[in-house]
C-alpha cells in the first residue's frame, strides 16, 4: 500500500452510493475518511436498480463484492415489448454467455441492499467516520497549505487534505464551484415495490422487463428473491416541472396511460403509494477538479435513467479515484488531474446516450415502427458487441492512458 502524505482525513461530502463507495477506494488506499451528510440518518431512499458487469466489477475492487452478489437477483435476459401491441422488440439474454463476454453477471437489486453493503464496510472500518446532519454549507482551500476546509450550517470547520464531493445531483460542492444549471427534463418518474403475492402471474418473469410505449415506458423486475416487484413508470409530463422528489398519485399516472395494452397497463394499478420523481441532468463539463476538491458520481454527471447506469458510474467513479491515487502514490496534485481525464469522456458519453435512448424509449408514429425494428434478427453475439463500450470497463482498464 502506498504511503499516505498527510494525517488529515479526506472529506467526503455525501452518504449515498457515492459517497460511501468513494470513503472505502479511500480507506483501502489508506487514507483516514470523513463522511459528512446532510440528512439525520444515513440510509437510501428509492426502490429497484439494475446492475451491468460493470457495477460488479467495482464492487469486487472496492471489496464488497460477495456481499451484494448475496443481496443481487440475476436476470435472464433484458426485454423489451411494445406498449401498444404487446410484440417483443428485442431481448438480450443475461445467461452464461453474457457473463462470459463481460466478466461479470447482469442483476437486480433493492437500492438499500447496495447502500447496506457499502455502509457495513464502511462502519467496520477503523479510518472511517460518519456525521449526519451535516450540510456542506461553504468550502475554503488553502493552496499553500494544500488543504481544503468545509464549513457546515451550524458553522463547524472541517479541514482535509481533499474534498470529495459526493453531493448529488443538486451539489453544493459543484454549485460553488461550477454553478451551471440543471436541465430539467420535463420526464417524471413515478416508481414502488409491490409484494409478489400482489403481482400479476403473467408477469412474473426473471427479467428486466421494458414496456415501450409513445411518450412513456414502463418498467419492472423481481427484487429481494423475487420475494418483491419493482414497478417504475415513466411519462412526459404536461405541467411545468421542478426537479425533485415527492409523493405521487395514482389519478396522475394514470391520465398519462390510456392507450397502452391491458397487460402492461395492469402495472399501474398494483401500488399502493408511489414516489414521484421530476427529472433533471446536466450538460456534461470539462472540468470537476478545483485544486483539492473534485466531484464524483450525480454531483459530477446527473444522468437521466435511461441507460440504468447512475450508481453504475459513481462506483466506477471511486474506483477510478482510488486507482489514480494508488499509482501516483497517492499524490493529489497527480491523482485528480488523472480520475478527472479518465472519467470525463466515458461519464459524458452516458449522459448523452441516455437522452437518446430515451426518446428510442418513447417513440410514437412511424419512429416507434423504425425503433421496433432496429434489433429484428440480430444475434446475441451483436447485442454483446453493441455493449462492449458500457460493460466492458473493469479496474484494468479505467485508467487513461492517452
Amino acid at each position: 500500500m502506498a504511503a499516505v502524505r498527510s494525517d488529515l482525513p479526506v472529506l467526503v461530502a455525501g452518504g449515498g452510493i457515492g459517497g460511501l463507495a468513494a470513503a472505502l477506494a479511500l480507506v483501502r488506499q489508506g487514507h483516514e475518511v470523513t463522511v459528512l451528510e446532510q440528512a439525520p440518518v444515513i440510509g437510501e431512499i428509492g426502490a429497484g436498480i439494475q446492475l451491468g458487469p460493470n457495477a460488479f466489477h467495482a464492487f469486487d475492487a472496492l471489496g464488497v463484492g460477495e456481499r451484494t452478489r448475496g443481496r443481487a437477483v440475476y436476470t435472464d435476459c433484458l426485454v423489451m415489448h411494445d406498449a401498444i401491441d404487446e410484440s417483443r422488440i428485442g431481448c438480450i439474454e443475461t445467461g452464461e454467455a453474457f457473463r462470459r463476454r463481460f466478466g461479470n453477471p447482469y442483476a437486480v437489486i433493492h437500492r438499500a441492499d447496495i447502500h447496506g453493503s457499502l455502509l457495513e464496510d464502511v462502519q467496520d472500518s477503523a479510518r472511517a467516520r460518519l456525521h449526519t446532519n451535516t450540510r456542506v454549507d461553504r468550502i475554503e482551500q488553502d493552496h499553500s497549505a494544500k488543504t481544503v476546509t468545509v464549513i457546515d450550517q451550524h458553522g463547524q470547520r472541517w479541514t482535509g487534505q481533499a474534498l470529495i464531493g459526493a453531493d448529488g445531483g443538486k451539489s453544493v460542492v459543484r454549485a460553488q464551484y461550477v454553478n451551471d444549471p440543471s436541465r430539467v427534463t420535463g420526464h417524471v418518474v413515478y416508481r414502488a415495490v409491490v409484494d409478489r403475492a400482489d403481482f400479476p402471474a403473467d408477469l412474473q418473469w426473471n427479467a428486466a422487463s421494458l414496456w415501450a410505449g409513445p411518450k412513456c415506458h414502463l418498467v419492472h423486475y423481481p427484487l429481494r428473491g423475487g420475494a418483491q416487484y419493482n414497478i417504475v413508470v415513466t411519462f412526459h409530463s404536461r405541467e411545468q416541472e421542478q426537479w425533485g422528489v415527492t409523493d405521487g398519485s395514482k389519478e396522475e399516472v394514470e391520465r398519462y396511460f390510456q392507450g397502452i395494452c391491458p397487460k402492461a397497463r395492469q402495472l399501474i394499478d398494483l401500488p399502493r403509494s408511489w414516489k414521484r420523481w421530476a427529472t433533471a441532468d446536466r450538460e456534461p463539463i470539462d472540468n470537476w477538479v478545483f485544486g483539492r476538491a473534485t466531484l464524483l458520481g450525480d454531483a459530477a454527471h446527473p444522468t437521466t435513467q435511461y441507460l440504468a447506469q447512475g450508481a453504475c458510474m459513481a462506483l466506477e467513479d471511486a474506483v477510478t479515484l482510488g486507482e489514480a491515487l494508488r499509482v501516483t502514490n497517492n499524490d493529489w496534485d497527480l491523482a485528480l488531474p488523472l480520475y478527472q481525464k479518465s472519467r470525463i469522456t466515458r461519464t459524458a458519453r452516458i449522459v448523452l446516450s441516455g437522452r437518446e435512448m430515451g426518446r428510442l424509449y418513447h417513440a410514437s408514429g412511424v419512429e416507434r415502427l423504425v425503433r421496433n425494428s432496429l434489433w429484428q434478427g440480430r444475434s446475441q453475439e451483436r447485442f454483446h458487441d453493441a455493449m462492449e463500450w458500457l460493460y466492458g470497463w473493469n479496474v484494468g482498464n479505467c485508467l487513461s492512458t492517452a
